[in-house]
C-alpha cells in the first residue's frame, strides 16, 4: 500500500527543541559541517535554529558590512573581524553566528589555540545582524539583547529599510527607540567598532 505524500510549508527560521537530546558541541559542529547550505545556531535553552541561506540582497549588504568592518580592523589593528560563517559559544551556552563581528585582540589571544579552532567560547565585543526577509524582528531584537547580556559592548541591527539601530549596554550613550526597545539609536554618526573598544 502506497502512503500518501505529505507536504509541509516551512516558515523560516525553523526552530527545533533539542533540549532533551543534550546535543554536544561536537555533535553540533558535525551537524553544521554536514549541512553547509544551512545556517545553524543553538540557543541557551536547547533550541536548534535552522535558517536558509540569505537572499542575494541581504548577502550583499552583509558582505559590504563585513568588508567595511574588516578594512577598519586591519587599519586599526586593535582587534580581529569575523564573517557570518563564524560561530561563537556565548557564556550562556548558546552558539551564535552574527553576520559580522569584532573582538579585541587581547581577548582573542587569551584563548587557547584549541578554543580558537572550534566555536570559540567568547562573545564578540561588537556584533552586526543584517535583517533578511526570513528574519523576524522580535527574534533579532532578542538575539541582540542576548549578545549584550553575554558581554557584547555594542551591536548593530540593520533593518530591511535604510538606517541602523545601535544596541549598547551603556544606556547613557543611547535612548529607547519609538517602539521602546532599550539602548537603541538610529543612524549612528560614529565608528561603531571604535565605541566597542
Amino acid at each position: 500500500m502506497v502512503q500518501p505524500s505529505v507536504t509541509y510549508e516551512l516558515t523560516w527560521p525553523v526552530k527545533i527543541n533539542v533540549q532533551r537530546t543534550h546535543l554536544t558541541d561536537e555533535q553540533f559542529e558535525l551537524l553544521c559541517q554536514e549541512n553547509p547550505e544551512l545556517r545553524l545556531e543553538l540557543t541557551a535553552q536547547g533550541e536548534l535554529i535552522i535558517m536558509p541561506p540569505t537572499g542575494s540582497e541581504s548577502g550583499w549588504r552583509s558582505g559590504e558590512t563585513f568588508l567595511s568592518l574588516g578594512t577598519w580592523a586591519k587599519q586599526d589593528g586593535t582587534g580581529l573581524s569575523f564573517d557570518s560563517s563564524t560561530g561563537f559559544t556565548l557564556p550562556n551556552g548558546a552558539i551564535r553566528s552574527p553576520d559580522a563581528s569584532w573582538i579585541r585582540r587581547e581577548r582573542w589571544t587569551a584563548l587557547t589555540k584549541a578554543q580558537r579552532v572550534k566555536f570559540a567560547p567568547i562573545c564578540p565585543d561588537f556584533v552586526v545582524e543584517v535583517r533578511s526577509q526570513a528574519d523576524k524582528l522580535p527574534d533579532l531584537l532578542e538575539k541582540m539583547q542576548e549578545y549584550i547580556d553575554n558581554g557584547a559592548r555594542l551591536g548593530w541591527l540593520t533593518p530591511g529599510s535604510p538606517g541602523r539601530r545601535v544596541y549598547s549596554p551603556r544606556p547613557q550613550n543611547c535612548r529607547s527607540d519609538q517602539e521602546g526597545h532599550p539602548w537603541a539609536c538610529s543612524n549612528p554618526k560614529t565608528n561603531a567598532a571604535s565605541n566597542a573598544r
